[in-house]
């Protein structure tokens, strides 16, 4: 493909995803397949001589299409969102085409300082302390990872190592391997679960942390574990805080938690992959409160802020904490200005050495949306939260089953766990919309997550008469 080939069948692939966007809605939001559905569909080699691009482009709408989950849908309520927007999209594809590796200033300085500036500006915007702003003279700031699950991994890893140097400090004659057997981690018992793999991947004993009625952590409940854990000869050294949890969208009381751990020396890390977006509105920020404690901070713009994934934007209090564990310096990735307090080399900042230049989309939506665009975006999806709860509220059939504070709504029929787990076999097996299930107090719930840009009240509405449709055919059978 040369040039003018790519400009042709680049405007014909911006048309494809236009008209694809656009017209989503008509497709079944969950695929109609079987496991395995795609093997039989295309060859079992790769082909020797070149294949004609009109022909991918036929097998794209044959082979991926009908395995294809349509996140972007206006009837997915599954998850949480995956964010895209047609800026995002473009620069996206700018950042393929510039394709640098940034792994240092050197290696592609706009790609660097434009990270530390990107994350400066949406720190700004969330009204972050002023120590994970890295400015110019900063001692903290902000990177770029892949996802969530990276940024507690790398953090737990920061908070390991300087654990066990400050351990060996005050008892040199303590080996690091006894030190490690004796650190424990903490998170909440409604975690995502990728807390609890980081602490397997890092080594480190975990446990979890108990939750009141309102599923969050509290400060008494964290204390009494310490106590114990700490009686028992244990070194507690990280706990990850989770604002906006996965199932029910409840949040840890972080202004009780975090003076506990800065009182006993435990690292400090806040989730808020879902609903850290939303702390951008004035309305929300309340709910960071407590953030001028932690030693590190994530959030997901690829989940709520209209920036394709990946983008996950973390914060750190003391970078040097962070570049303490992973630092490595060969002849090969030294540049004559890796010393200069102006620039950083990200690649101490977390696990892989490469990194692409995602930055340009943050900057891309920043400056199309605007921070009032933005914040409009997501009083949107919570108004639409608000307006099916009000709707299942109406029904004396169902019961809403967490507080509804964002974009989430878990809500169950009244009866027995099978009960709903038949209505959402239904849901799922009708294709038209597309829910996923999460478990509270025992009881198996219903989440409806307000999830594309594009969803409005007529699809709330179309939601809830295709649920309550359900709901009457089952109530209907002999058995209910």
């Amino acid at each position: 493909m040369d040039a003018e080939e790519f400009r042709r069948r680049g405007m014909e692939m911006v048309d494809y995803v236009a008209n694809y966007l656009e017209n989503i809605e008509q497709r079944p939001v969950y695929p109609d397949v079987e496991p395995g559905y795609l093997r039989s569909l295309i060859p079992t080699e790769a082909p020797l001589e070149p294949d004609n691009y009109d022909d991918i482009i036929k097998d794209v709408d044959r082979v991926i299409m009908p395995g294809v989950t349509h996140w972007h849908s206006p009837y997915f309520f599954a998850y949480f969102p995956a964010a895209t927007s047609y800026p995002a999209l473009l620069a996206d594809m700018l950042c393929g085409a510039i394709g640098c590796i940034g792994f240092s200033w050197a290696a592609s300085p706009a790609c660097t300082e434009l990270e530390t500036v990107m994350l400066d500006w949406l720190g700004k915007m969330l009204n972050l302390p002023e120590h994970f702003i890295a400015g110019t003279h900063g001692h903290g700031g902000g990177v770029i990872q892949s996802t969530a699950s990276e940024a507690t991994l790398v953090t737990l890893l920061a908070a390991r190592c300087k654990a066990v140097r400050r351990v060996q400090a005050s008892n040199p004659e303590k080996s690091e391997a006894e030190i490690l057997s004796k650190l424990v981690a903490y998170t909440s018992e409604q975690a995502h679960c990728s807390v609890e793999r980081a602490s397997l991947i890092g080594g480190a004993m975990i446990k979890k942390v108990p939750t009141d009625n309102n599923y969050a952590v509290g400060g008494d409940m964290f204390k009494k574990m310490l106590e114990e854990d700490k009686a028992a000869g244990l070194i507690p050294f990280y706990f990850c805080a989770t604002l906006g949890t996965t199932a029910s969208c409840a949040f840890d009381r972080i202004t009780e938690l975090g003076p506990i751990c800065n009182k006993e020396n435990i690292w400090m890390h806040i989730d808020a992959a879902y609903a850290g977006s939303a702390f951008i509105c004035p309305e929300f920020r309340p709910l960071l409160n407590g953030i001028e404690f932690a030693d590190s901070f994530n959030f997901n713009p690829h989940k709520w802020l209209l920036i394709n994934f990946d983008c996950s934007t973390m914060w750190v209090k003391k970078r040097e904490d962070l570049i303490g564990a992973f630092k490595m310096e060969p002849l090969y990735l030294k540049h004559e200005n890796q010393e200069s307090g102006m620039i950083t080399d990200y690649r101490h900042w977390g696990i892989p050495l490469g990194r692409r230049f995602r930055s340009l989309k943050m900057w891309f939506v920043f400056r199309m949306y605007g921070i009032q665009g933005l914040q409009a975006y997501i009083r949107k999806h919570v108004g639409l939260a608000k307006e099916f709860e009000s709707l299942v509220r109406a029904d004396k059939r169902f019961e809403i089953c967490a507080e509804v504070i964002m974009g989430l709504v878990c809500f169950r029929l009244k009866g027995s766990n099978r009960l709903n787990e038949l209505l959402l076999k239904r849901i799922t097996k009708s294709r038209e919309i597309h829910l996923v299930p999460c478990q509270l107090s025992g009881r198996f719930v219903l989440r409806f997550a307000i999830c594309a840009r594009t969803t409005d009240s007529r699809h709330i509405q179309q939601a809830w008469r295709h649920i309550t449709q359900l709901t009457f055919e089952i109530l209907q059978e002999p058995n209910h």
